[in-house]
């Protein structure tokens, strides 16, 4: 199966503008990790020789207020200033984003666990079950979308209405990483992706030819990438391995 990826298509310039903040902001911060030698492999089984690691966003105070401002804005843009009536955030690292985002947005907040903890609609959900309530699920990044579907689900059987996702990074480049969330009528949003930090790169060298080189290749055809470096070759595969780990 092949799949070209694309560089990324923005809605408007502030989307653009905001992509590449994000991704500047996430190069300086040193969140991109590059390892074609030694790729990644994420829990879905695709193989990467690259890996960005949102978690070091916490640690830098004005990286992170930033990155809220414009995640709160974007939400506000493309699902509404008052459409959005509680945040739940997935287990772990959607946690503090949702926190951050939810104050900004004056919502309540709550968090989704993976595995269910006691009994009941409760047992996946802290804080407060936001029943018949608009849920935004936020996480600080996807690779193809599975990992959102569980989350989102645990909110829907709880009684959460549930038709949006965030994400502050989204890889936008397996296949099914949209029709998988489109099946059950979530859309995505997401601040930036890989072909944004292509683009970032293009200011400053924070890696060389040879390296942007390959993540170039990796970007035009990640499946084929992927089954060459020892990981998984299709989105079929992707979502055994998701419905085995369940």
């Amino acid at each position: 199966m092949r799949a070209m990826a694309k560089p990324a298509t923005h809605l408007s310039d502030w989307d653009r503008d905001a992509a590449l903040t994000t991704a500047r902001i996430l190069l300086e911060i040193k969140a991109v990790n590059f390892r074609p030698d030694e790729p990644y492999t994420f829990t879905s089984g695709w193989r990467s020789p690259v890996y960005i690691d949102c978690r070091r966003i916490i640690f830098f105070p004005r990286a992170r207020s930033k990155i809220c401002e414009l995640a709160v804005e974007k939400i506000g843009r493309h699902v509404g200033y008052e459409s959005i009536e509680a945040v739940a955030g997935g287990e772990t690292a959607g946690i503090p984003f949702a926190a951050w985002i939810a104050d900004r947005m004056a919502a309540p907040m709550a968090y989704v666990r993976k595995k269910p903890k006691g009994f009941g609609r409760n047992a996946l959900i802290e804080g407060d079950v936001p029943d018949g309530k608009r849920t935004l699920l936020v996480e600080d990044l996807t690779t193809d979308g599975q990992s959102k579907i569980q989350f989102c689900q645990a909110l829907r059987d709880a009684g959460a209405i549930v038709n949006h996702t965030f994400v502050v990074f989204f890889y936008g480049v397996f296949p099914g990483s949209f029709e998988t969330l489109a099946g059950m009528d979530i859309a995505l949003h997401s601040l930036c992706t890989w072909w944004d930090v292509l683009e970032a790169c293009r200011d400053r060298p924070y890696f060389g030819e040879g390296a942007l080189a390959e993540v170039r290749r990796f970007l035009e055809n990640p499946v084929a990438w992927s089954a060459a470096h020892g990981g998984i070759a299709s989105a079929e595969e992707a979502a055994a391995r998701k419905a085995a780990a369940t």
